[in-house]
């Protein structure tokens, strides 16, 4: 079994930056050879997350970052982004499946990240949210 790959780095609030962490980790999921549902999985939810940091935790400002974290094992990858803005209740934010938020443009990326994702936990008032993706999950499930 192959050794845990960690690395933790400070990125500006920049989506740059954000796409250089995503790649990264990616190119690492591909070098342990994750299944492509997974690395899917995984780019969709860094994205979201990511972006979420920096646009609406630390809304672009040039004097915060994000911190992200990373764990990659040959059974899950662990991702850890950590923003600097005020925090937020994510039990506040609307169901965008409701018919009165279908045209309302925020919830989704949350709602996604909890689907493709083995956990999806916030804590720290919003945050800092960690992302689990086990190798070959089945997620996300979909009705028949």
């Amino acid at each position: 079994m192959a050794d845990p790959v960690l690395f933790e780095i400070l990125i500006p609030s920049q989506m740059s930056a954000g796409m250089a962490v995503q790649d990264r980790v990616i190119g690492l999921m591909q070098d342990l050879q994750f299944s492509g549902r997974d690395i899917f999985a995984m780019r969709l939810s860094l994205e979201e997350a990511i972006s979420n940091a920096i646009r609406h935790g630390n809304r672009f400002a040039s004097d915060k970052q994000v911190w992200i974290r990373c764990e990659l094992t040959e059974l899950l990858v662990r991702v850890v982004v950590r923003d600097e803005g005020e925090g937020f209740d994510p039990g506040q934010v609307p169901d965008p499946t409701l018919a009165e938020n279908l045209e309302r443009p925020s919830g989704r990326g949350l709602l996604l990240m909890r689907a493709y994702l083995s956990d999806c936990c916030y804590s720290d008032s919003g945050r800092c949210l960690t992302l689990v993706r086990e190798r070959n999950s089945p997620l996300p499930i979909v009705p028949d």
